[in-house]
């Protein structure tokens, strides 16, 4: 059972609560100043307690919700963030292959003598990786097997198979390849063959170049069409440095290799190639005839008798 003083203090609660009840019910029906006064005095500590608990419970409230509505926000803005940076990768990539896409275009009207097929890169071979790539072209497309690959760099290599739908490119930095080439300077016309390097991925070397051979550092090195495969007048790359072989007799050129090879994303593979219809030569000028040239006379017939 409960203790007399706490029943006290029950029944004492519930009588002020009645008392509350009825005072803020019958606010505007009567008009008590005394009344209002005592009743204010009493409940005022009560009213400050209930206003404050009642503004902390408002201020909670409002935190809780701007807490979920930054939660909210914080979401919606990360996500459009993740797809403005996808939507720059997309068009930094759009860019980039369009820039590639036009170098090739103005390197197919400048070189009408080729009929160029677009490809690109789909990956590479994974014994070969340094020397074989896999291009989105094949046999459905008219490709066949040795036709030449370029970019508008220069040389990348000849179709090493071919199957329906993609294709194998081995490059010229394969040691096993062989291209037959010449120095593009006038003066000069040293004829070689360009290999891969066996000691190097990405290294190419002239070799089979005479001990006195008309050929410097810096000299540009193109295909000279001996072969067959490879038409003739493609870049390959410039000559870096020119060594003796093993065997004294001849010397050989690094170079450096006009294609990166290592970001090989677009390429084109030769279909058709002619030769390019030299512009006909203009005859010379003949010498006016003199003014005062003498014609010559004309015999006159007389009538005969």
């Amino acid at each position: 059972m409960k203790s007399p003083s706490k029943r006290s203090l029950i029944v004492l609660f519930i009588i002020i609560s009645i008392i509350c009840i009825l005072f803020f019910a019958a606010i505007g029906r009567f008009n008590a100043p005394l009344a209002n006064s005592i009743v204010v005095n009493v409940l005022a500590p009560f009213q400050s307690v209930t206003s404050a608990v009642s503004s902390k419970c408002n201020d909670f409230r409002n935190y809780v919700y701007d807490v979920f509505y930054v939660y909210d926000q914080n979401r919606e803005l990360k996500a459009q963030n993740d797809d403005l940076k996808l939507k720059v990768a997309r068009t930094a990539e759009l860019e980039a292959e369009n820039a590639n896409l036009r170098q090739l275009l103005n390197y197919k009207k400048a070189n009408l003598q080729f009929d160029l097929l677009p490809a690109n890169v789909i990956g590479r071979d994974s014994a070969t990786w340094s020397s074989h790539i896999i291009i989105n072209r094949g046999t459905d497309d008219g490709v066949q097997k040795n036709m030449t690959v370029i970019t508008p760099d220069g040389l990348v290599g000849n179709i090493h198979e071919a199957y329906a739908s993609y294709s194998e490119v081995e490059l010229i930095t394969d040691p096993r390849s062989a291209v037959g080439s010449i120095v593009q300077r006038a003066d000069s016309r040293v004829a070689g063959i360009v290999k891969g390097s066996a000691d190097s991925n990405s290294a190419i070397n002239m070799t089979n170049i005479p001990q006195n051979a008309n050929i410097v550092e810096g000299d540009t090195i193109i295909t000279s069409g001996f072969g067959g495969i490879y038409p003739k007048g493609i870049p390959i790359g410039s000559v870096a440095a020119i060594k003796n072989d093993s065997g004294g007799l001849l010397q050989y050129a690094t170079l450096y290799p006009c294609v990166d090879f290592q970001k090989l994303e677009n390429v084109a593979v030769i279909i058709n190639h002619r030769e390019v219809a030299q512009p006909a030569a203009t005859p010379a000028p003949t010498a006016p005839a003199q003014a005062n040239a003498q014609t010559p006379a004309q015999p006159t017939t007389g009538d005969t008798k």
